[in-house]
């Protein structure tokens, strides 16, 4: 599995032009599930990513997490996380996994990182969004 996350002031997503999802302040993370990803995996990934000090304290050092900060996290799923571009001009997405693992392996990330007492707001799986 693998993240990307990014501090936002806020962040919204779209799908067909309607608002489906927001948050802020918090984290914008695109989530790519692997082929050979668990469930355990995912569970690492959400405690590591709620637990991040990438938050700024009372001194201006970036010492807080986004759970202690008291923010949200919008999750967005995005196979071409798992894209290698290595080879010609054509990615290719063999390392991704298929949507009928990628999306309970996305969810349970999303379960764990709500367990953990974050807000959590999401995309939609395989549509096409804007951020």
């Amino acid at each position: 599995m693998r993240a990307i996350v990014q501090r936002v002031a806020w962040a919204e997503v779209h799908v067909d032009g309607e608002a489906i999802g927001g948050v802020g302040p918090g984290l914008l993370v695109y989530v790519g599930v692997a082929i050979d990803d668990t469930v355990a995996g995912a569970r690492w990934l959400a405690e590591k990513v709620a637990h991040l000090r990438i938050f700024e304290d009372d001194q201006g050092k970036m010492n807080v997490s986004v759970r202690d900060a008291r923010g949200g996290v919008l999750v967005v799923t995005n196979f071409t996380l798992m894209a290698d571009a290595q080879k010609g001009r054509r990615p290719s997405f063999v390392a991704a996994a298929p949507p009928e693992t990628a999306e309970p392996l996305s969810e349970a990330f999303i379960a764990a990182i709500r367990d953990l007492g974050v807000p959590v707001e999401t995309g939609r799986f395989r549509a096409t969004m804007a951020i």
